[in-house]
């Protein structure tokens, strides 16, 4: 990750699809925003008014099968993590994200189709130093059998990640990526969200999944992969789970300067660490890239500053 300016998008471009658990048409167009506003999402479509909502922790109100953004009067949008890892890794700062509909459409199960609008729209610098969240000391969440930690890494931001199903054909993979534009585009991208044949019936009861198919997710039985076109790599199912951590770990507000770790995690371990991270003000604080570049001991003033253009609360974990 370079240390250096703020950056935003030059122009708009949309992308149109389904949402993969709604199953609903919707359209999403990502367009410029000003310096130190973050990630805000507005939603159109509605009876009334748009309504806009801040892509930070404190706006997530599920985190079941989907990160879930909403506010006091319920959710605004589902399925948050994939056009919110394509912004962060492509290194975007400020952006808006306008979707006339609840759930962010699924695509072909990856952030290409979001990388592919941010190339569209292009990415320019903005006046302003990019500001960060460097972690101090390491936080970690247990729930079940699942386990995640964040601890300090001066040189950007790391993602580690070890997936372990009892399925046979997906069984242990792990996989690490240090974050950065060209590697985000090339080696996780692309890695597309997966499941297993046997879940559909619970998830269909359940409300989802009613808009997934073989073109925009990867699944498996017990004895196989059933895409006909298979892999796009050996070890996607865990590439997959790093590309959801970037997008759930966006919302943290600012980039993170730290390494995070996840053992059989997901949306909701991704959630509980965050919060928990932001919840301890001993644990982090924000720096500015030009110190970050500067000196490997940028100053910064330890748990507060200001997150996603907002004065950063003190979160409560969430391991329910």
């Amino acid at each position: 990750m370079k240390f250096n300016r703020q950056t935003t998008l030059r122009a708009q471009a949309s992308v149109a699809g389904v949402g993969v658990h709604s199953g609903l048409p919707v359209t999403l167009t990502l367009g410029p925003a000003p310096v130190d506003a973050g990630f805000i999402f507005v939603r159109t479509g509605l009876e009334g008014s748009d309504r806009e909502v801040q892509a930070t922790a404190e706006q997530v109100i599920a985190t079941d099968f989907a990160t879930v953004l909403g506010d006091r009067s319920g959710p605004l949008v589902s399925t948050a993590e994939h056009v919110l890892a394509a912004l962060r890794g492509m290194g975007v700062d400020n952006a808006t994200i306008e979707i006339d509909g609840p759930e962010v459409p699924i695509m072909d199960g990856s952030a290409a189709a979001f990388i592919a609008a941010i190339d569209q729209a292009g990415v320019v610098t903005q006046p302003a130093q990019r500001r960060l969240i460097q972690v101090l000391k390491p936080i970690s969440v247990k729930i079940g059998d699942s386990f995640g930690e964040i601890r300090p890494h001066a040189s950007g931001f790391r993602v580690e990640v070890e997936i372990d199903f009892t399925n046979p054909v997906i069984g242990q993979q792990s996989y690490a990526f240090d974050l950065n534009p060209e590697g985000f585009r090339r080696e996780v991208g692309r890695a597309r969200t997966f499941g297993l044949m046997g879940d559909v019936a619970r998830l269909w009861s359940a409300g989802y999944a009613l808009g997934a198919s073989f073109d925009n997710t990867v699944v498996f039985d017990d004895e196989r992969l059933l895409n006909t076109e298979g892999l796009r790599y050996a070890d996607e199912c865990a590439r997959h789970k790093v590309l959801d951590v970037i997008g759930d770990l966006s919302l943290a507000g600012l980039p993170l300067l730290g390494a995070y770790r996840s053992v059989r995690g997901g949306h909701k371990l991704n959630h509980a660490v965050l919060t928990a991270l932001l919840a301890d003000r001993t644990a982090w604080r924000v720096v500015e890239g030009e110190a970050v570049r500067r000196t490997t001991r940028p100053v910064g003033e330890v748990g507060r500053g200001i997150v996603g253009g907002r004065i950063a609360a003190a979160y409560g974990p969430d391991v329910s």
